[in-house]
């Protein structure tokens, strides 16, 4: 039953994914609800996989990069949700689409599904420490998208190359307020996650992946910081954010060994 649900929410996100291809393949973009319905459905089928997934391993579904991958989707796509409606930006969920498309196809081609049912009573604490810390990285992401949005609509301005699409994008200046804000959110969440972490005290145990999580916590505190000292311009910290984001991508590796440790 939870692997029907995850199937019928990675072909909703396919169908928000197609729909942009096409927008952009043709260089017209009609708005349309029925984006922002299928991302809502696999949104819906997400999370009751993950409320499953929750009962079968009975703890927080994070056992594994596989549920790694779905709960970072999910984060993503709830953000989205969250924000997208109150900055007007439509045309962001044609861009989230792809990319948890993307999350839920890495999840179920490229990983092993290994649920691992507690053999112990779960910690509360430990738990909330571990659903805090992906969160965040799901507003990373959609930081990522709306960086992406950032640089692809400047680059018309610059251009002078304006397609029909470009009258449909959310105003730069609405991008760059909801990169920063997202940022500044998934940096705080990362912030309480990593406290709560070190407060449970014999968490982080491995260097290495003590290294890791500062590490990603020290390149948001560098974007943001350089932001608010007015270091950096708005396109700077739409390229900083999306490779950012990309580089922690790269690290996902060091998430698997989170997850099979129940240490994220």
């Amino acid at each position: 039953m939870d692997r029907l649900l995850l199937v019928i929410a990675t072909f909703c996100f396919l169908f928000g994914f197609a729909y942009t291809m096409h927008a952009l393949g043709a260089r017209v973009y009609k708005a349309s609800r029925l984006n922002f319905f299928a991302i809502l459905t696999g949104f819906l089928c997400q999370t009751a996989f993950l409320y499953v997934r929750g009962q079968a391993v009975g703890r927080c579904p994070l056992t594994s990069l596989f549920e790694v991958l779905i709960f970072l989707s999910w984060s993503t796509v709830f953000f989205y949700l969250l924000i997208g409606p109150a900055y007007r930006l439509s045309l962001l969920g044609a861009f989230t689409s792809p990319l948890a498309f993307l999350f839920q196809v890495g999840a179920l081609l490229l990983t092993s599904d290994t649920p691992m049912k507690a053999k112990t009573p779960p910690n509360a604490w430990l738990e909330l420490h571990a659903a805090i810390s992906v969160v965040a990285y799901g507003a990373f992401a959609l930081a990522c998208v709306a960086g992406a949005m950032y640089l692809a609509q400047e680059r018309q301005l610059k251009s002078h190359n304006i397609h029909s699409i470009f009258y449909h994008l959310p105003p730069i200046r609405d991008l760059a307020v909801a990169n920063t804000r997202l940022i500044v959110v998934g940096f705080l969440l990362l912030t309480v996650g990593l406290g709560a972490g070190f407060g449970l005290g014999g968490i982080f145990t491995h260097s290495v992946l003590t290294a890791w999580a500062i590490g990603v916590w020290f390149l948001y505190g560098f974007i943001l910081t350089a932001e608010w000292r007015h270091r950096i311009s708005p396109r700077r910290v739409a390229w900083l954010s999306v490779a950012a984001f990309s580089a922690l991508l790269l690290t996902l590796g060091g998430l698997n060994f989170i997850a099979q440790k129940g240490t994220l």
